[in-house]
């Protein structure tokens, strides 16, 4: 069997090579790959995670810490995800851990300064009229 039939291999993502010669892989690099997704199949499989795109997120780890974010989408399997990060004014792409995410919810989402002041005018003196029900 050739190498052009090969390389068509359903599943096949690449045929390890030094240059343009492919080269054989010893018995015991494919037993120990195969030992350790057996490990990881074992404990669970890859972690995963729940965040959608849009869902925002509270970074709880490394240097931004505590800033909130937009999930936008995962990069890797697991390990790593991006999201939109408003940092000076604005959007900016960021690639984190997923393990360093937490979802925050719509009213953790708002300071609470911010939820109990509500605004009076509607600019150059106009007021707001409220309703007195709900």
């Amino acid at each position: 069997m050739g190498l052009s039939q090969v390389q068509w291999t359903p599943g096949l993502r690449r045929i390890v090579a030094f240059g343009d010669r492919p080269t054989s892989v010893a018995d015991e690099v494919i037993d120990l790959i195969q030992c350790k997704l057996g490990e990881m199949e074992a404990s669970g499989g890859l972690a995963g995670h729940t965040f959608k795109p849009g869902d925002t997120v509270r970074i709880t780890d490394g240097p931004m810490q505590g800033m909130l974010a937009v999930f936008e989408r995962p990069t890797t399997p697991s390990e790593r995800v991006q999201v939109l990060l408003a940092f000076l004014g604005h959007a900016n792409r960021a690639w984190v851990p997923v393990t360093d995410l937490e979802k925050v919810t719509p009213e953790a989402n708002s300071p609470a300064s911010e939820s109990s002041e509500r605004r009076r005018t509607r600019g150059r003196g106009r007021r707001i009229q409220r309703s007195l029900q709900p």
